[in-house]
């Protein structure tokens, strides 16, 4: 595995000396793309004053995307494609360039391939809040210094709103389809319910419909991980040195975030009590493979992301409830009328069934009728971005309706 693949999108394995000497080097303050850097495939798209719904606004927003494929005449084959928590915009495509890591879907989206480029035009933005050229806590604010811990409480629904401008940017009148997983997702439903009339077909993957109590307390640990490491200094902390950045906190949480992503079985099948070398891990200074296996990718996620986007965007996920002053969850859903996929996995412990069963209860355009779509998988929550074949006909059938 090059060690520019994301993690999140591959089986779990062994790590090797190779890739741990790949990350010794201090990483930066943060690990944030940064106007100067690369674009890439980045596109831009200004937004202007963005309000968010519980206090406070930026002057100038913009929103970073990239496309694939080729737009319509009537523009009607447009498809959002929407990340999860810590994905960026880069769905298809290899790493460098200004992209830290290989595309995280491009087993998914791509000629041929069951969200077909020939066929459909493909666009993916990078949520608001986030670190990888949408404006973030990293951004520069007007008075020229990054936002930090001025940067406002952001919910899904202010990040909807801000692909909805996109929309707008784009000339397009509508979605031919919004497509998202796990946070994706919870945005995917966000759309269904706000703005029904724009999205021709919805997919909602290995999503809830409410952030529930339970994942708000894993979710909080998370968040006290990266507040409590000094060197976060309550948000500021972009003028740091390389390696005096909030490092440990944001890599303790990502940790934290792995062992939700991923199942006990796969874990144990993977990793067993094998030791990570020929030292015992019993009493005489060695590690077991899989403690190696959680600070390897700790370590490496502090060069791809921001504490700061981290917090952020881990709040935004505790403030989604689609139901939130709508009457609930039913009376929201119910609202959208169009065909839909809700597909979940069976050994997701971060969003259980349980919550795909609800979502697919009060769609009236399931694909399925009452139930979801279940995929059988050992990886757990990350299923939907490694098991492309089980995903890719789901997906198949939701276009071709």
């Amino acid at each position: 595995m090059d060690w520019q693949t994301p993690e999140d999108s591959v089986p779990s394995r062994f790590v090797t000396e190779a890739e741990v000497g790949a990350l010794l080097a201090n990483p930066p303050s943060s690990g944030a793309w940064r106007d100067g850097d690369r674009p890439g495939d980045r596109l831009f798209a200004p937004l202007g004053r963005l309000d968010f719904e519980h206090g406070g606004s930026i002057p100038h927003a913009r929103l970073a995307y990239e496309t694939w494929g080729t737009l319509d005449d009537d523009g009607g084959n447009a498809v959002l494609v929407l990340h999860a928590l810590t994905g960026d915009s880069h769905v298809l495509g290899g790493a460098g360039n200004g992209h830290a890591t290989a595309g995280w879907w491009a087993g998914i989206v791509g000629p041929g391939l069951a969200v077909d480029t020939d066929r459909w035009f493909v666009v993916a933005p990078n949520m608001i809040g986030g670190c990888q050229g949408s404006t973030g806590p990293s951004s520069f604010a007007p008075d020229g210094v990054e936002w930090g811990s001025r940067f406002p409480y952001t919910s899904i629904r202010d990040q909807v709103e801000a692909q909805h401008r996109l929309l707008g940017h784009l000339g397009l009148d509508r979605w031919a389809a919004v497509i998202g997983g796990s946070m994706g997702g919870m945005h995917a439903l966000e759309w269904a319910a706000t703005h029904p009339e724009l999205v021709d077909r919805l997919a909602v993957i290995a999503a809830p419909p409410v952030t529930t109590a339970d994942q708000i307390s894993l979710n909080f640990v998370q968040l006290e991980a990266v507040r409590t490491d000094p060197h976060f200094q309550g948000g500021d902390y972009y003028d740091a040195p390389d390696g005096e950045g909030p490092h440990r906190g944001l890599a303790l949480a990502r940790r934290m975030a792995l062992l939700n992503y991923r199942s006990p079985g796969e874990l144990n099948a993977r990793f067993e009590r094998s030791w990570q070398s020929s030292v015992s891990p019993l009493g005489h200074g060695g590690r077991f493979a899989v403690e190696s296996y959680l600070d390897f990718h700790g370590n490496k996620f502090t060069r791809r992301f921001d504490a700061g986007s981290y917090v952020t965007l881990v709040e935004a996920m505790n403030s989604h409830d689609v139901g939130r002053g709508r009457g609930g969850v039913g009376a929201a859903l119910r609202a959208y009328a169009g065909p839909s996929l809700v597909l979940g996995i069976d050994s997701d412990r971060l969003f259980p069934v349980s919550g795909q069963e609800e979502i697919a209860l009060h769609l009236p355009g399931n694909l399925d009728g009452t139930r979801p779509a279940v995929l059988r998988s050992d990886f757990g929550h990350d299923g939907f971005l490694i098991e492309n074949a089980l995903v890719a006909p789901h997906l198949g059938r939701l276009l071709a309706v």
